[in-house]
């Protein structure tokens, strides 16, 4: 999950170098941490969210099939 997340926000911005992943396990669900550089981060959520709002849709339905839950958080 870490490795689709990386993919997608290396190659939306413009600083790919720059962006980290990082995953927090949990019992029930994992937190995937996703940070960018400052001037890549409305890149990264998109207008009105819908960028982020993709990437969430994706991470869940890669999540389910490998019947897990997974949540994304961006971090600035």
């Amino acid at each position: 999950m870490k490795e689709l997340i990386k993919y997608i926000a290396q190659a939306l911005v413009d600083n790919p170098d720059v962006v980290e992943v990082s995953e927090v396990l949990g019992e029930q669900t994992s937190v995937i941490e996703l940070r960018v550089a400052k001037e890549d981060l409305g890149k990264v959520i998109g207008k009105q969210g819908r960028t982020a709002k993709a990437m969430r849709t994706i991470l869940s339905a890669a999540s389910t099939k490998m019947h897990k839950r997974t949540v994304l958080e961006i971090i600035e």
